[in-house]
């Protein structure tokens, strides 16, 4: 590859989440082993976790998770994947330094782009990584950020690692947001419900710096506290009102819910499946559902919302059921991330 010099060292790496190399069980079992295997997502001491993993979670799901995926892949394989070039190629229309995508779990590895960075850029010195998820939460965006410096330092890397913190209220991200859904309200409906990745509630009282308040205060999300700013339920709601008051959308016509859990313990509440089942006894048959947790479409959009929970939705008496694509490459989101790429210049670091 032949190397280009960019005027200010810089290199550029989007983060994601990750997809198996195709959908044969072999390659799903391997990618579960590696998502599932990582600390901070199922956070058990090591031996007990590869046990439970390994011996209970992947041989079940593997086969299950196989087939799901087929749902969804195209000729060019994970939508995700895809999704994620697609946002690179038109990034890189905006912004001089070159772009490289990794991510966390699966192919292409971040080491691989670094390498490529490397190979772009003369005497490269700063590498700026954007994950691409806007709440933090210790089994997303702290992993994420986490496996990066892992690897910067176990490779003796020189080039300055820079990343961009977690965008959950930032005007330019609710504002793509918002006019991605925007089209949607033309129509008649119901309700708009705003669904989450979900977490054990283990992973937010452990994320709570004073211990006491996140899950044991009356309405803890509403109530100012340095625990806020590394708290995903938090995050997820502002987002979500911030979303709604930008759109007028009046408070009794959204709500929010927690989807993707795992396992028997008790997860954030409500549950997305269980909301899917109650609304239409609600008397909110129309339905529109978008998932701000997620910027890029992927397994736990497409399948998971677009596919069985639509099913759940209208055998429970729903009578339509809309999924609001994410951003994706949606021009406003492109922009955004080339706003913030311009606006981190040395004097801003």
């Amino acid at each position: 590859m032949s190397n280009t010099t960019s005027n200010n060292k810089r290199g550029i790496i989007l983060m994601n989440l990750g997809s198996p190399d195709s959908t044969a069980v072999k390659d799903v079992r391997k990618y579960l082993m590696q998502f599932l295997m990582d600390g901070r997502v199922i956070d058990i001491p090591y031996l007990p976790r590869l046990l439970l993993v390994g011996g209970i979670i992947v041989p079940f799901r593997a086969p299950k998770s196989a087939e799901a995926y087929r749902e969804i892949w195209t000729k060019d394989g994970s939508p995700l994947i895809n999704l994620t070039k697609e946002l690179r190629n038109d990034l890189q229309k905006l912004v001089d330094e070159p772009i490289e995508i990794a991510m966390r779990y699966g192919k292409p590895e971040m080491d691989t782009a670094y390498q490529n960075l490397l190979d772009k850029v003369d005497d490269l010195q700063e590498v700026i990584a954007i994950p691409m998820y806007p709440h933090y939460a210790m089994s997303s965006y702290e992993t994420a950020v986490e496996h990066a410096k892992e690897v910067h330092r176990k490779k003796g890397y020189k080039f300055k690692l820079t990343f961009i913190k977690p965008y959950y209220n930032d005007p330019d991200y609710i504002h793509a947001l918002a006019e991605s859904i925007k089209p949607y309200l033309q129509h008649d409906y119901d309700h708009i419900l705003f669904s989450y990745h979900g977490l054990p509630e283990r992973h937010i009282t452990k994320g709570d710096v004073t211990g006491t308040h996140c899950l044991k205060v009356d309405n803890c999300c509403e109530v100012a506290s340095i625990a806020n700013q590394h708290c995903y339920r938090q995050q997820g709601i502002t987002t979500m009102k911030m979303v709604a008051k930008k759109l007028g959308i009046p408070d009794e016509k959204y709500s929010f819910s927690f989807q993707s859990r795992l396992g028997r313990e008790e997860w954030l509440k409500p549950y997305t499946d269980f909301r899917f089942q109650e609304m239409p006894k609600e008397g909110k048959k129309k339905l529109l559902v978008v998932c701000p947790a997620f910027v890029s479409d992927c397994l736990e959009t497409l399948e998971e919302i677009g596919m069985r929970g639509k099913e759940t939705f209208m055998q429970a008496g729903g009578e339509s059921f809309t999924f609001i694509p994410c951003l994706n490459s949606h021009p406003l989101w492109v922009s955004a991330l080339a706003k913030w790429i311009k606006e981190m210049t040395p004097n801003n670091l």
